[in-house]
């Protein structure tokens, strides 16, 4: 039997990653790559492929199967998801016949409330952290536009067999993904979330581009406050972060491309619907739940919703 591996959700992660995996598993005797797609993407897939564009090459990928039908789709052994955390619930809901007790789930979201809410609606089976840090994009439906050469993904788990695991990191490895396979991945996913977290809630509270938040003082200073008070709450929450965590984070933004922004900025910009409950919202809540004081998240709250 084939290892069945669904992606949900093909944003600039899903779209990015899911089309490693297709290139690699193309025609492949072991493994299936199945594009679950809608709509307009759906359509550019089916017919054209997906087309992923990097700052020096380009590519065209097809996956086994690109569908939104459950039952053309079947039972999935891996399901890789990485939808808008407000799209969890409904999207999970469109393919619940295809999710059977042993699928192994991987979310790939910018919060960190994802595991929790998926486990609610499958508490029976298996699911895993991870985060990853890459600048990607749609395009156009079925286009998928990656700035910049870094592009790392981690996942791991405290509960699973560790079988299972060494099975995921070697189809991802074969696939040259890279990827790495951490013990310590609660910690690992906070201090994505802390980058992620701050970024989005000050690109779209001041309305500006990453260099716009760090080369003007006032606004840099708002932004080290979300960091602050989000590295609180963590620490509240009993997560063993580097005692630098702050000063780690301002580097890796300063080396994040100065004309780039948070997806959440661009949402916003483009009228879309918004992360703001998991990716600002969440935090003012835990803050609340362990007596932290998040009034800069408060403040940006208030603004946004």
């Amino acid at each position: 039997m084939k290892t069945r591996i669904g992606i949900l959700g093909l944003g600039g992660v899903g779209g990015y990653f899911g089309g490693l995996l297709a290139k690699a598993y193309f025609e492949s005797d072991a493994i299936e790559i199945v594009f679950i797609a809608r709509g307009e993407t759906q359509k550019a897939i089916d017919h054209d492929g997906l087309k992923i564009i990097a700052d020096t090459t380009e590519m065209i990928v097809f996956p086994t199967l690109v569908s939104n039908n459950p039952d053309e789709i079947g039972k999935l052994d891996y399901l890789i998801c990485a939808t808008k955390t407000y799209d969890i619930e409904t999207s999970f809901g469109s393919i619940k016949k295809c999710i059977s007790a042993t699928t192994i789930i991987l979310p790939l979201y910018n919060g960190v409330d994802a595991v929790e809410r998926i486990q609610t609606l499958f508490p029976e089976n298996t699911i895993l952290q991870g985060c990853v840090y890459i600048v990607s994009m749609i395009e156009s439906p079925g286009i998928i536009k990656k700035i910049g050469s870094y592009e790392k993904l981690f996942f791991g788990s405290k509960t699973s067999a560790i079988s299972i695991l060494t099975e995921l990191q070697s189809i991802f490895k074969n696939a040259d993904i890279e990827s790495f396979l951490v013990e310590n991945i609660e910690e690992t996913v906070w201090e994505k979330f802390i980058f992620i977290s701050a970024l989005a809630s000050a690109t779209s509270y001041l309305n500006q581009n990453i260099g716009g938040i760090l080369n003007n003082p006032e606004n840099k200073a708002v932004y080290i406050s979300l960091l602050n008070e989000i590295t609180a709450v963590a620490v509240a929450k009993g997560l063993a972060l580097p005692n630098d965590i702050v000063a780690q984070t301002i580097i890796k933004l300063e080396k994040s491309p100065q004309d780039n922004t948070s997806s959440m900025h661009r949402d916003l910009l483009a009228g879309h619907k918004t992360e703001l409950n998991s990716l600002t919202k969440y935090v003012v809540n835990e803050g609340f739940k362990y007596g932290i004081a998040t009034p800069v998240y408060k403040k940006i709250v208030e603004k946004l919703s």
